[in-house]
């Protein structure tokens, strides 16, 4: 496809094969003393990684899942968290041809059985923090045979870095068609199970055409701090694919985060691209003698899951000269609409189209509306990173599109210039320091506990995260509202689900707003959430 970036030309053909490892292994074959990975732990110790040492440690996991019989077309879900060991072990899964599940090391049973059986997995990859998580749903995945933990050995699993150790450096290629399913991530749903979105093997290629080039900037010699952690699709977008499909090295930080560290290691290592959450930047923009702060060499800052601040990027701009440009994207597609390198930022817009893309804002017909009209923010259906739709759920795939156009679930307007607006999500998905949170989830989990009769999960506003996940709870006769309570029922959701999906706030109510069919009424509920902040 042709179109236009910058005043300049921009062409895109989508290769017919395509191996996001094989272009990274052609890269390390010319440069491979470059550093590709650079891990800094919270003690301050660090680690890295050469282009040529992770291909081979890539290759040499791919010869340890081949000899299991682990191979193309299989799927294997990943529960690592960040470090060198994530480069390699999706490396080497992507070179293989199997289908890669991501999956956060904050999962617990329930999230990661689901996962298994609707996907039928034929392996799981852990490190050894959550593998008491996966014992327990032995027995009750059919399709799960495999099962590989990174690190110290443990009775039931396999020591993938022992078996490593053993096996040679080179691999053969698997060769996979750029339509071919690469990637099987699963986001968060307003009703059912969470849906797993498909990707396929040309999809690394198109973000990196656009997203790495022309939003991030990334360019070879840049260390790159992307700071989502793997298990989410934007681990794939930045750490990941952006990074080094650019050649560039990434930086990880192995730590709790905290405002001031994150300063502190922007000012020690020539960092010069950061990809960071709406949160993390919030939290940087509040601390005291920001001025103090140097940043060593950043260039690109970018932001993206939910829209960033005005204040916030009128202080980065203040104080460091920094514009933090916005992207907008999701799981199901990539980059779509962003403040590109070299565009005139509009504080509070998203930006603008990327090049790949055909955005509109349509009404309920699928018909575009005029400039300046809020309506849904949709993608021509064509798009050549768009989603191949949710795995085994033909409905909600259907329910995606409207007419020509998948439709994101978010609204705004786009004025004169081409620049979008973002006005609210028309759906009930809660998007919380860049976790997208699905309402069903967070009620199925309080609904499991003795006192509670019915509730419902909205985002509540908050200055830090963007929104927090807000519980409205119905107690059961012979129970009461306290703080107690509150806390007894948000360590209950914590052991459930993932902790981070728990409400951060409770509202003890005699009833739930609801239509005349029964069903709950959460848009009233957000409403009502919006007006008291």
């Amino acid at each position: 496809m042709q179109s236009q970036q910058n005043g300049e030309d921009f062409r895109f053909e989508m290769p017919e094969y395509y191996n996001f490892t094989t272009q990274v292994e052609a890269f390390a074959a010319a440069h491979p003393e470059k550093p590709a990975v650079l891990v800094v732990n919270e003690d301050g110790s660090s680690k890295s990684m050469t282009y040529a040492g992770l291909t081979g440690y890539a290759n040499r996991i791919a010869n340890v899942l081949s000899s299991l019989g682990i191979g193309h077309g299989d799927k294997a879900i990943v529960l690592v968290p960040r470090g060198i060991e994530a480069y390699g072990i999706y490396l080497a899964l992507v070179k293989l041809g199997i289908v890669v599940l991501p999956g956060s090391e904050m999962l617990r049973v329930k999230d990661i059985e689901y996962r298994a059986n609707h996907a039928e997995a034929k392996a799981v990859i852990a490190f050894g923090g959550i593998v008491e998580e996966v014992d327990k749903l032995r027995g009750n995945c059919p399709t799960l045979r495999h099962y590989l933990i990174v690190g110290e050995a443990k009775e039931g699993w396999l020591a993938l870095d022992d078996l490593a150790e053993e096996a040679e450096e080179l691999a053969l290629n698997v060769q996979t068609r750029s339509d071919e399913l690469a990637f099987l991530s699963y986001t968060s749903g307003t009703t059912g199970g969470p849906k797993g979105v498909m990707h396929v093997h040309g999809w690394p290629a198109a973000h990196i055409a656009v997203a790495a080039t022309y939003w991030l900037g990334v360019e070879s010699e840049d260390l790159v701090w992307a700071t989502a952690g793997p298990g989410w699709a934007k681990w794939l977008w930045s750490p990941f694919i952006s990074t080094l499909g650019k050649g560039a090295t990434a930086f990880v930080y192995k730590g709790r985060f905290s405002p001031e560290t994150y300063l502190n290691l922007l000012g020690t290592y020539p960092i010069s691209v950061l990809c960071a959450t709406p949160t993390e930047y919030r939290m940087m923009a509040k601390v005291t003698d920001l001025e103090a702060y140097k940043l060593r060499a950043l260039r690109s800052a970018v932001s993206a899951g939910e829209p960033l601040n005005r204040e916030v990027i009128d202080t980065f701009r203040r104080v460091f000269n920094i514009t933090v440009r916005d992207g907008y994207g999701q799981t199901e597609n990539t980059l779509m609409i962003g403040t590109f390198v070299g565009m005139e930022p509009r504080p509070g817009s998203m930006g603008k189209p990327s090049p790949v893309v055909n955005v509109a804002i349509i009404d309920d017909e699928g018909n575009p509306v005029p400039n300046g009209e809020v309506g849904d923010i949709a993608i021509d259906r064509q798009m050549v990173a768009l989603f191949k739709g949710y795995l085994n759920d033909p409905e909600r795939t259907a329910r995606a599109f409207r007419r020509d156009w998948y439709v994101t679930g978010d609204q705004g307007r786009m004025d004169e210039d081409g620049y979008i607006w973002f006005e609210g999500r028309s759906d009930d998905i809660i998007i919380s320091g860049g976790y997208t949170i699905g309402p069903f989830e967070v009620e199925d989990a309080l609904v499991k506990h003795a006192a509670v009769a019915e509730c419902a999960a909205v985002a509540s506003p908050d200055p830090e995260r963007g929104n927090v996940v807000k519980a409205f709870v119905v107690l059961k006769q012979g129970y009461a509202g306290s703080d107690a309570m509150v806390a007894e029922l948000q360590n209950h959701v914590k052991e459930l689900t993932a902790p981070y999906k728990y409400p951060r706030k409770i509202e003890f109510v005699a009833e739930l707003p609801k239509t005349t069919s029964g069903k709950i009424r959460r848009i009233e509920l957000r409403q009502q959430e919006a007006t008291r902040s």
